[in-house]
């Protein structure tokens, strides 16, 4: 495992635009907007092209607007020519809302209907994609731990960015943080006292060496890289809600490429299969808290 550092939030000189504000592009910005996304898919192979655009034009004009920029066009200037640009607009394109055990009534529910499944396995592969900075990667750990399956269990923690993947291998949260992570893991069924997992500092919460041992974090980018091994798990929440239609359906064919026959996905709250291309065949076996089963036999 690579040498642990810290993240660094973006600069930022003003508010940056709300998710939900609205606002249209010119015809003018769409044509720099596209040329933006060829460019930095043709010189780098990051691919946000199938991104939801409204989304994706907010992080976009929030980084215009840190750097005082007055067009897309001059954003595409620095992204070619100015060395260090690429990463920062790439920490802005990133998805990297999450918390610990976010949403407690899934992880309550994988504890209470998934884990008796998985304890009859020989071994378990877990693929966390799109981990973002690793909160629920370690939350998993954590349940996992609890439920005596960590040792015969890998957990893949991959994102595209570099950066949140550093900060994921650190394992160090804001401690202010911790008292809403510690209601969470209590809805979410935990059963000691949150705070035997982590130590402290007066920033920072450290979670503890035993939860590194199962824990393998590398790069890997969902729209571009392909299959990289075959799971038992696939979690990918809160992640595909970002992507258009047509990717949707390519992430989707990715992972059930990569899901073993009677083996389990995520899903976010606001995700669904109900689009998935035709010959992906999955049982709803918690659809409140989306999560699906591979048909046994399913290829």
């Amino acid at each position: 495992m690579s040498n642990k550092t810290s993240i660094s939030p973006s600069d930022t000189r003003d508010t940056p635009l709300p998710e939900t504000e609205p606002f249209a592009l010119t015809e003018v910005q769409e044509v720099e907007l596209n040329l933006l996304l060829e460019g930095l898919y043709q010189m780098y192979g990051y691919d946000f092209r199938g991104y939801v655009r409204a989304s994706l034009t907010r992080r976009i004009m929030n980084r215009m607007k840190a750097e005082g920029l007055p067009t897309i066009t001059a954003l595409l200037e620095k992204v070619l020519h100015e060395s260090g640009f690429l990463e920062r607009l790439l920490n802005d394109l990133s998805i990297r809302m999450t918390e610990m055990y976010r949403d407690p009534s899934f992880f309550a529910a994988f504890r209470e209907q998934v884990v008796p499944l998985l304890r009859e396995l020989p071994e378990i592969r877990i693929w966390h994609a799109g981990c973002a900075t690793g909160e629920e990667v370690y939350s998993m750990a954590i349940l996992l731990h609890e439920e005596g399956l960590a040792k015969k269990t890998e957990i893949y923690a991959t994102d595209m960015n570099e950066k949140a993947l550093q900060a994921a291998q650190k394992g160090a949260f804001p401690l202010k943080k911790m008292q809403q992570y510690t209601k969470n893991y209590l809805k979410a069924g935990g059963r000691k006292a949150f705070s035997e997992y982590y130590t402290t500092d007066r920033q920072y919460a450290y979670f503890k060496p035993l939860l590194d041992d199962n824990l393998i974090f590398a790069q890997h980018n969902l729209v571009t890289d392909g299959s990289f091994n075959e799971f038992h798990v696939i979690l990918c929440r809160n992640v595909m809600i970002y992507f258009d239609n047509n990717l949707q359906q390519q992430v989707h064919r990715l992972f059930y490429g990569s899901l073993a026959s009677g083996g389990f996905i995520g899903l976010g709250s606001k995700e669904s299969i109900l689009f998935l291309p035709k010959g992906l065949h999955y049982e709803e076996f918690n659809a409140q808290e989306r999560i699906y089963r591979k048909s046994n036999g399913a290829g």
